[in-house]
């Protein structure tokens, strides 16, 4: 089994698509960590609600872009994910593979690590979360590293929306 680091995201109905979303992914992988949810501005475009953001651990049998296409963007479009060239339109959900192992690589279709989460501190700390001694593969850089040079002043936990995540996928995704 390879363990692989899933960036989940949404401001459209956020509360109910996230916990869908990672209710979906428990269904199609083995779900081993839940970062904590972050209510999070939304980045390139003012005027937009805020988004929730968290990390999700899983372990899965599936390469990277089997993974990315069979899974991840089976439920984005079961949750009515658009796709636009804007890349910072709001959305249903948005889910990212951001780490998968300790694969490094690099293709037109998919990059792994994601570079964003050496800039974007919505995925470093959660993901610093997940895996605290996590060394980037590729890199010599230790996550903790790449989290000195980020802030999470415009962070917000959201503890108890976490909690009822975390127990309701370890509930076997009851509802």
């Amino acid at each position: 089994m390879t363990r692989a680091y899933v960036a989940v995201g949404s401001n459209i109905n956020p509360e109910e698509n996230v916990k869908k979303a990672v209710h979906l992914l428990a269904h199609k992988t083995r779900v081993i960590g839940i970062s904590t949810v972050y209510l999070t501005e939304p980045e390139g475009r003012s005027g937009q609600p805020p988004f929730y953001n968290l990390v999700v651990e899983v372990e899965t049998e599936m390469p990277p872009k089997d993974l990315k296409y069979r899974v991840l963007r089976i439920i984005e479009n079961d949750l009515d994910r658009v796709r636009t060239e804007d890349k910072y339109a709001p959305r249903t959900i948005d889910l990212d593979l951001i780490l998968y192992n300790d694969l490094a690589l690099q293709a037109e279709d998919l990059t792994l690590p994601d570079p964003e989460i050496l800039r974007r501190p919505f995925l470093a700390f959660p993901l610093s979360e997940l895996s605290p001694e996590l060394i980037l593969p590729g890199t010599a850089l230790t996550i903790k590293q790449v989290l000195a040079g980020l802030s999470q002043a415009r962070m917000k936990p959201m503890d108890g929306f976490t909690q009822l995540l975390r127990k309701e996928v370890s509930n076997g995704c009851k509802s």
